[in-house]
């Protein structure tokens, strides 16, 4: 199982400070960065960034909301940060959720199972093939892409549940999960995925696990910090769902806290349970001001995987 940073979603960063330390990132020897697209930064303009000054580390979001933005437009600029960032980009896509989507920004969310297909469909056809040609009940798009120096690149979608891990093992390269934990990826989310695929004649996709983690010497106060930063999840219904898969009361019942040894072994049941790759939310002890430096260490001496 790969080892990545999830980073942004903020509101205290600069671009030129995530980008740095996207950089600090690479050099620390990880293989890959997920950034998140929620109500500060673009994802995709920091990452055509931070491919200026990079070289190998993956760049990946995690994940765009698809229903604020027509599937051309987003797929003009996916392969426009892909050309900057030598191809390196992973796409990863979501939903959202009704209440960001409806309350907040006014648009229907409608149909989420078709629109993900229809959507999905005319970004692949663009940025693999070209050109596309959807006529379908969400979307009519007759259009062409061509960006020099970009190609086809993964693209990935946030699918946790049967439905829509059944159009991502059709039509995507993975799935990109949170709030996920062992049991749920090895029994609800790796088979559904697998069979879709196999159906599809398409390779076996990724399953890329994101869970909150804090290496510290309190625990107790790191999984209290937790269940406050990290409540709202256990309120939307996808999260609440997989948390109940897990039998959590809670997101912090699913984060990954304690000694190296604690987290290690949290690390390694999710590669056993099917996880490919794992991207590390990591976030501070309050009473511990050496846990957020402990933790980075840590994921940095795997060498990129475990």
């Amino acid at each position: 199982m790969k080892i990545g940073l999830a980073m942004g979603g903020g509101d205290k960063e600069t671009p030129k400070q995530l980008v740095d330390r996207i950089v600090q990132a690479e050099a620390a020897g990880f293989p890959s960065v997920w950034l998140a697209n929620i109500f500060s930064l673009d994802a995709l303009t920091v990452l055509a960034l931070a491919g200026e000054r990079t070289k190998t580390v993956e760049l990946g979001t995690a994940v765009v909301p698809t229903y604020p933005r027509h599937p051309h437009a987003l797929a003009q600029q996916a392969a426009t940060v892909n050309a900057a960032c030598g191809g390196r980009l992973a796409l990863g896509l979501g939903r959202s959720h009704q209440m960001v989507i409806e309350n907040m920004f006014g648009i229907p969310y409608d149909k989420p199972i078709t629109h993900m297909r229809e959507y999905l469909t005319v970004v692949r056809d663009l940025t693999q093939k070209g050109s596309c040609a959807v006529d379908g009940k969400m979307y009519k798009v007759n259009a062409s892409l061509s960006v020099s120096g970009s190609g086809p690149f993964p693209i990935l979608i946030g699918a946790l549940m049967p439905k829509m891990l059944e159009v991502c093992g059709e039509l995507c390269d993975g799935t990109l999960t949170w709030m996920s934990g062992p049991v749920h990826i090895e029994k609800n989310i790796v088979p559904v995925l697998h069979d879709a695929a196999k159906r599809a004649g398409r390779p076996v996709p990724r399953v890329i696990a994101s869970l909150p983690l804090s290496i510290t010497s309190d625990p107790d106060g790191a999984k209290a910090f937790a269940a406050k930063a990290f409540q709202i999840y256990g309120m939307l219904p996808v999260y609440r769902a997989c948390l109940d898969a897990e039998g959590a009361e809670g997101p912090a019942d699913l984060a990954l806290v304690g000694d190296e040894a604690t987290v290690r072994k949290g690390l390694e049941r999710l590669a056993a349970a099917g996880a490919t790759d794992f991207y590390g939310a990591i976030f501070p002890t309050p009473n511990d001001d050496s846990s957020t430096k402990r933790t980075m260490d840590f994921l940095a001496s795997l060498g990129g995987r475990i």
